[in-house]
């Protein structure tokens, strides 16, 4: 099942309040095929839509279209900051491989 750390689910919930084009959405976690590896993460505030997986958090649902939710079954989504970068950051045991600039990944 998809888990969301502490730190993401309250980075996620002071972005719905703080973005009021977040507000009434749920957070979207998608796999698309993308750049030298062959896939990429996508996350994005949006509308439900049919055939997604929901997962209720605190606060909010994050929403899996049908295609993506095999890649992501087992993943953790976290969000760190340090000196040079702050961000999502995704750890799927799934993954192969990733191209150089560790954007698109393999599975």
């Amino acid at each position: 099942m998809l888990t969301l750390t502490p730190k993401a689910v309250e980075k996620i919930n002071d972005f719905m309040k703080s973005e009021e084009s977040a507000r009434g959405k749920a957070l979207r976690l998608k796999v698309a095929p993308s750049g030298c590896a062959g896939y990429e993460y996508r996350i994005a505030f949006d509308d439900k839509a049919p055939g997604d997986k929901v997962l209720p958090q605190s606060g909010f649902d994050v929403v899996v279209d049908a295609d993506s939710l095999g890649f992501v079954d087992q993943a953790t989504i976290d969000y760190a900051e340090d000196e040079t970068s702050a961000g999502f950051r995704i750890k799927n045991p799934i993954e192969k491989g990733s191209c150089g600039c560790g954007k698109s990944k393999q599975f």
